[in-house]
């Protein structure tokens, strides 16, 4: 007698537990042990979510190291710190709108500077404590994609400097950008300069990378 009401228990648990799950839904976002919101499955549905070797097969060895390893590019470098054309910058992890060339401009550091993202929610950010010091990285909201860091420093009206690596971005010139192309604004070094190739380094103590 004992069995079988032991078994008709055990399956009403079970099947309880399998109706709160259901009613429960999907996981949503949950922070994580460092504060950041982690997005679960079901959460976003275009959130990119990719296997090691399919990021590196889809990447350059370049972007891989920067955008999946939390690489930085040598200043002065990279193919968009001197770049001045009207467009889009996109992740070049997965292709995502991150800033607007309306936004960039010449912070004398060597690396494209931005002073807001294109559009709310287009970037993440997070606490960095790395080589014992306290930052704001820059993730892209989409993949996840190490983008740089985030200073407040920059110009008006937002007073950041989002300092981002050339490798983690992918230019889309904008229709017509002859007609209503314009000098980026100035800071430091003036905006209209050639390739700065043989430039030296930052100096070590000035404006943070």
């Amino acid at each position: 007698m004992f069995k079988p009401m032991a078994m008709v228990v055990g399956a009403l648990g079970a099947v309880t537990l399998a109706t709160l799950a259901w009613q429960a839904g999907p996981a949503r976002s949950t922070p994580d042990s460092g504060g950041r919101t982690v997005d679960q499955p079901g959460s976003r549905p275009d959130k990119i979510v990719l296997s090691d070797a399919e990021w590196r097969a889809r990447l350059s060895p370049e972007e891989y190291r920067v955008v999946r390893e939390k690489g930085t590019e040598p200043a002065f470098t990279g193919r968009y710190w001197d770049h001045h054309a009207a467009g889009t910058y996109r992740c070049v992890a997965c292709g995502q709108e991150l800033f607007s060339s309306d936004s960039k401009f010449d912070s004398g550091t060597g690396w494209p500077s931005f002073c807001a993202p294109a559009a709310p929610g287009k970037v993440a950010t997070e606490e960095d404590s790395s080589f014992l010091m306290r930052r704001t990285e820059v993730l892209c909201s989409r993949c996840n994609a190490h983008l740089g860091h985030l200073f407040p420093d920059g110009p008006a009206p937002t007073g950041l400097r989002y300092c981002i690596n050339s490798a983690a971005l992918a230019f889309e010139a904008r229709e017509n950008a002859a007609k209503d192309a314009k000098p980026a604004p100035g800071r430091g070094a003036d905006a209209g300069d050639t390739d700065r190739a043989d430039a030296p380094p930052p100096v070590p103590g000035s404006r943070q990378r």
